[in-house]
């Protein structure tokens, strides 16, 4: 590991414990990808969050995303993230399950394989942290129930 990725490793540390201290599993490669989604049954819901060190990311897309699924009544099964820019096979695997333009950060919620609903980086940069909240927990409401 060079220099770079080694500051950048460091740098992410406290962006992903955001997330797994609230139980996201961070999957670091593309076999933890394809092996987590296989286990995704048609009924199962999962909630992937693809996590960035883009400022949106730190003081809207975290936060929400933490708030509503420790906090909704109505829950996803699962919670997953990746990290863009940190494990990018893991991050392009997942991506392939999204099948939309790259957005970091940004946010999926599936049922079985199927993506239902989408939050990319459009949706996060540049809005009230109350609506990108009120979007996720919509899609919560929506699908998880």
């Amino acid at each position: 590991m060079d220099a770079y990725q080694a500051y950048m490793k460091e740098i992410a540390e406290p962006m992903r414990r955001e997330l797994t201290t609230y139980n996201f599993e961070e999957l670091l490669d593309e076999e933890a990808v394809h092996n987590y989604m296989k286990e995704a049954t048609d009924e199962t819901t999962t909630f992937v969050v693809i996590n960035s060190v883009c400022g949106c990311a730190a003081g809207l897309a975290r936060p929400a995303a933490v708030t509503v699924a420790s906090q909704n009544p109505i829950k996803p099964d699962r919670l997953a993230t990746v990290f863009a820019g940190q494990e990018r096979p893991a991050t392009e695997a997942m991506r392939e399950y999204i099948d939309r333009a790259p957005s970091s950060p940004s946010m999926a919620l599936f049922k079985g394989q199927t993506l239902v609903a989408f939050l990319g980086r459009e949706d996060i940069e540049n809005r009230e942290i109350e609506a990108i909240m009120a979007d996720i927990k919509d899609n919560f409401d929506n699908y998880c129930a």
